[in-house]
């Protein structure tokens, strides 16, 4: 019995932190609307067009905002009150979902609509993404800054299984509108949570132009060695491994012709699979051996990709997408903890919005490219191509860029209080 609650205690240590409790909380049930909305909109869009193509494009219009605006979101991050910057991302995403719930309650949605709604939600997380992976890291002391990260997985992927779950049994029972109501109702719980904790710490005013305060924070990860490494393979990890889900309507429809109810399953998979990827990292007592941890991670993320790819049995599909969402979380878990812990406060907002920008920008642009292969090869052919070429990426740089992943891992323990 003490064994058990000194491994709980190892795995929840983050939560004895009372700002990040509260954050957690009010981010798992914002997540939990978003997810509940995408389940329907993913559908919807599907069942609108009958072209994979909206759906890639969708996603694509989603993160656009991100490549666009990220990097100056990050030099706010960096000049601003970052509560305040997460404040006014929140209030723009919370109105694109009732504005989407009241077009479908009046029978006037067009696709075109929910492209556009896409782009601006996209556009309040390109300043919102920057502020909130800054924010984290000064709600709790840097020796439990890995566990808050996978423990902010973890959430993540909670809300992953319960979202398509209610989002299945709202659209099944009410409809598409409530779906979207559900999810604008979901953001004031992060709102409330954000007037509650007390921000530690506010970066001063700055009155540097924003080219040149964008040319520091990318001269940062230049300098340091095995940033940029870490930001050309966490492209690589969401160009190639992170659009599977994306396209589940059209394996559904398509290989095993069944309807939302199988969806549902696969998501709620891949949502469980994610909360052990990230329930493995958070009990780690030392990250001994992450940069290896997390190419490994990868390389079966990539395998299970294939192999997903490839089958035609419903359960072995299950089985599979539950151990891609392990993999996921577990290298994005990993190779975030990475960065963060070499990063200074002053420029974590900059650097942070580059990492995030390279992390993001993989998922459009593989969404896109997937959307348009799909038709012409097929969707097993398609996926199976991807999970091939992460599985490349990963033997690249286990062969090839190992050292400087392992220098960036043992420098970090001497940075991370800068």
């Amino acid at each position: 019995m003490a064994g058990t609650l000194s491994f709980l205690r190892r795995i929840f240590k983050a939560f004895r932190y009372r700002d990040f409790r509260l954050m957690w909380f009010g981010a798992c049930a914002s997540t939990i609307g978003t997810f509940v909305q995408q389940f329907a909109q993913s559908w919807l869009v599907y069942d609108l067009t009958k072209d994979p193509f909206y759906l890639g494009l969708d996603l694509f219009l989603g993160q656009l905002p991100i490549i666009l605006f990220s990097l100056v979101g990050g030099v706010f991050a960096d000049r601003m009150d970052r509560r305040k910057m997460l404040l006014v991302s929140q209030y723009i995403q919370m109105a694109c979902a009732f504005l989407l719930a009241f077009l479908f309650f009046t029978h006037t949605v067009k696709v075109w609509h929910i492209l556009s709604l896409s782009f601006i939600v996209g556009l309040g997380q390109s300043f919102g993404g920057p502020a909130y992976s800054a924010l984290l890291p000064t709600l709790v002391n840097s020796e439990d800054l890995a566990n808050a990260i996978a423990m902010n997985s973890i959430q993540f992927n909670l809300a992953r299984i319960i979202g398509p779950t209610i989002g299945g049994l709202a659209y099944t029972v009410f409809g598409a509108t409530w779906c979207f109501t559900l999810n604008g109702v979901s953001y004031l719980a992060v709102i409330v949570s954000l007037f509650m904790i007390q921000v530690k710490f506010v970066p001063l005013r700055s009155r540097e132009p924003i080219l040149k305060s964008m040319r520091a924070g990318l001269g940062f990860i230049r300098q340091r060695e095995g940033l940029a490494p870490l930001v050309v393979l966490a492209f690589s990890t969401t160009l190639f491994g992170f659009s599977l889900n994306g396209f589940l309507p059209v394996i559904v429809r398509t290989i095993f012709h069944k309807g939302p109810e199988t969806y549902e399953l696969l998501l709620v998979s891949s949502g469980a699979g994610s909360i052990c990827g990230a329930l493995i990292v958070a009990a780690m007592e030392k990250l001994k051996g992450q940069g290896r941890a997390a190419l490994l991670a990868l390389f079966i993320l990539g395998t299970a990709t294939v192999a997903f790819a490839l089958s035609r049995w419903l359960p072995l599909s299950c089985i599979l997408i539950f151990i891609g969402g392990a993999a996921i979380m577990a290298s994005a878990s990993l190779m975030l903890s990475l960065v963060q812990l070499i990063v200074p406060d002053q420029m974590r907002g900059r650097v942070m919005s580059v990492y995030n920008l390279a992390f993001r920008a993989g998922m459009p642009l593989g969404s896109l490219a997937l959307g348009k292969l799909i038709p012409l090869l097929g969707v097993s052919v398609a996926l199976a191509g991807n999970g091939l070429l992460l599985v490349a990426v990963t033997i690249f740089f286990l062969l090839m860029q190992r050292n400087v992943i392992f220098r960036a891992q043992a420098e970090d323990r001497g940075s991370a209080a800068i």
